[in-house]
């Protein structure tokens, strides 16, 4: 969630009047910073993961599941034993946006031995058993992307009710015991983003339309104190929702990546972001908003339109008179600009950035494309803001800049040495969904720092027009997109002709050589076309020195990977999906009853631990224990068996 700063919020009128301050002064802080570290070199490969957790409790009577408001608490005994021994902890614990949601990474930063892939998911359930001994005997701490009643009637426990009238969010769904009280940042964000874009955030997902699903679909929101804005809000045929909770209390899988300097951060920032779409798409997880089905699979539209804080002049639907710039995209959103010199000829959407700045930052000698990088961050205003960080070293501070910074939330994060530290230059990436299984979320992992590896290694190059990056953010999301859509996808991967061990690479001048590929293709190759990333580190891997252990862990994750995007094996979007529109409750009509949400999440929770077998999601990767048939219940045998 970003730079977490202690102190007092100011109220959003306070806030409003020092934007310019903090703009002011966090480009100061960046330029002092930048200079200095500039020519620093030789840092060697460290990198780590972010997995999010929703706490849910069960009741097993009643055959319901809700979030349960308990991170709080859970969170300063996670924190003790950081708090006596902080350097050697095996893992590090983090408030989330959620009242039901944490944050844990591992204790200390992987680097560059392969060896290393063999403890990222032993260290993934060290995490998970060390909270989860914490939990009440009905609790259970889960890696889904989205709590799929999140915002339905009595979706928490303790139960609570949303007030419309008042609070941060005013949310028709959402109470506000929902956001995590146990700092500021939360409910300061929730409130100042409402109030700067002048009406409640609206967010619509388009509904999936089943057999019995009216149509068109629309709501009563009058009976549940909907007033003139929710109503102009809600569009037909959507899922309406109104509130920050809806996106942020999201869960998702990040990594972070420190690199040897600033040139290689930089190349990596762009070689990943035209990955960006691909794993968004290989790892959906997320096809069920407010209790309903819906015609999605991810989240990502739907965090971006919850801290969306344009105002209505910013978005373009009115002219132009207090505000500075007409803003094509939230605050939350795919990447917008290349930073190395071989993507600058890329960069061919238009972009809104703060002549000012940028002039100020040219006229320090920072380069063209990364002043406007920075430019472009900084139209953006502060929505939280400290009294007491106000004023500022800015010669050894950086807050203000983070700030800003930590409010971009973009599919990638190019992110600056903290200042007096011994933390390089470093990258995040940011768009994948966390996944149901430790399991998963370490192949996800080790895949990605695999490229990592491959792209520097043999100098590859991913990168494609911006606009299409954007094309591909849209389709990434639609249903299904891992099986039926094509995505823009460089074919010429190599600055001249090479080949790499066993794989050929094809190369050339021609910069416009890109061509749709499915999932498939980009992952598992095209004859004659394109090698495939999975073959890249294959080859990459067979020129390493791998010992037997690791080798079958890498295989095994590979294995997921490959067949997940050949589709072999369900996403777990298209997973749930499946659960729900073949379970016995489910009447056709797009609703994710309590009964059906309360299986899903059982099941899910089984197949997590190991006690049912799931082919059609982890192929034959994971087996069942003993224990299968006796969490099985008789009704829903045909969902639980997961057969492929």
């Amino acid at each position: 969630m970003g730079l977490l700063t202690e102190g007092q919020p100011l109220p959003w009128d306070e806030t409003k009047q020092l934007a310019d301050h903090v703009r002011q002064h966090g480009i100061d802080q960046f330029l002092n910073l930048y200079h200095q570290l500039l020519d620093r070199k030789g840092d060697i490969l460290k990198w780590g993961d972010e997995v999010e957790y929703i706490i849910v409790k069960f009741d097993h009577t009643n055959k319901t599941a809700k979030v349960s408001l308990c991170a709080q608490d859970i969170l300063s005994k996670l924190n003790e034993k950081e708090a006596n021994d902080p350097h050697n902890v095996k893992s590090l614990w983090r408030p989330e946006y959620g009242a039901y949601m944490i944050e844990g990474t591992p204790g200390k930063p992987y680097g560059g031995l392969l060896a290393h892939f063999n403890i990222v998911e032993a260290n993934m359930r060290y995490r998970r058993e060390e909270a989860q001994q914490l939990l009440g005997p009905d609790e259970v701490l889960m890696t889904i992307t989205n709590f799929p009643r999140l915002g339905c009637p009595e979706f928490t426990w303790p139960v609570d009710q949303p007030t419309p009238k008042i609070g941060p969010s005013r949310s028709l769904f959402i109470p506000d015991s929902a956001i995590y009280k146990g700092h500021p940042r939360f409910s300061t964000l929730t409130r100042n983003i409402r109030q700067r874009r002048g009406e409640r955030v609206a967010i619509n997902i388009p509904i999936f339309k089943d057999e019995n699903t009216p149509s068109p679909f629309e709501e009563d929101l009058i009976s549940i104190g909907g007033d003139t804005d929710s109503l102009n809000a809600a569009l037909p045929d959507h899922v309406y929702m109104d509130a920050m909770a809806f996106g942020m209390g999201c869960c998702c899988l990040q990594m972070t990546f420190q690199a040897c300097c600033i040139k290689e951060a930089r190349t990596l920032y762009d070689q990943l972001t035209p990955l960006c779409p691909i794993l968004l798409a290989l790892t959906a997880a997320s096809p069920i908003f407010r209790g309903y089905l819906t015609d999605v699979d991810c989240r990502w539209d739907v965090i971006s339109k919850s801290v969306d804080c344009r105002t209505r002049q910013e978005r373009g639907l009115e002219p132009l008179t207090t505000d500075k710039f007409v803003i094509p995209k939230s605050r939350y959103d795919s990447t917008t600009l290349y930073l190395s010199s071989q993507g600058e000829k890329f960069n061919d959407v238009p972009l809104v950035y703060d002549e000012t700045i940028y002039n100020k930052l040219k006229s320090a000698d920072i380069d063209h494309q990364m002043a406007q990088h920075v430019a472009h961050l900084f139209i953006r205003d502060t929505v939280s803001l400290f009294n007491e960080k106000v004023h500022q070293d800015d010669t050894v501070e950086m807050d203000h800049f983070e700030n800003i910074q930590s409010t971009n939330w973009q599919t990638m994060r190019f992110k600056p040495p903290p200042p007096k530290s011994t933390i390089g230059w470093r990258v995040e990436f940011r768009p994948c969904e966390v996944q149901l299984t430790d399991f998963e979320n370490a192949a996800i992992v080790c895949f990605v720092v695999l490229l990592t590896r491959v792209i520097l290694s043999y100098q590859l190059n991913f990168i494609i027009p911006i606009s299409k990056v954007d094309e591909n953010m849209s389709k990434a999301q639609k249903r299904s997109a891992a099986l039926t859509e094509k995505f823009w996808f460089r074919k010429n991967i190599a600055a001249s002709t090479s080949k790499t061990a066993n794989v050929n690479v094809n190369s050339s001048n021609d910069d416009a050589s890109y061509i749709e590929m499915s999932i498939n293709e980009i992952i598992n190759g095209k004859t004659g076309e394109f090698p495939g990333l999975i073959p890249l580190i294959h080859s990459y891997l067979s020129s390493m020195e791998v010992d037997t252990d690791t080798h079958c862990t890498i295989q095994q994750y590979l294995k997921l990977i490959s067949r997940r995007a050949s589709g072999q094996i369900d996403t777990t979007a298209s997973w749930i999906r499946r659960f729900v529109q073949d379970h016995p409750a489910y009447k056709r009509d797009s609703v994710v009853s309590d009964e059906i949400n309360y299986d899903l999440l059982m099941t899910a929770d089984g197949i997590r631990s190991g006690r049912i077998s799931c082919p059609r999601l982890l192929g034959d990767c994971l087996l069942a224990n003993s224990k299968t048939k006796e969490t099985i219940p008789p009704a829903v045998q045909k969902v639980y068996s997961c057969t492929p």
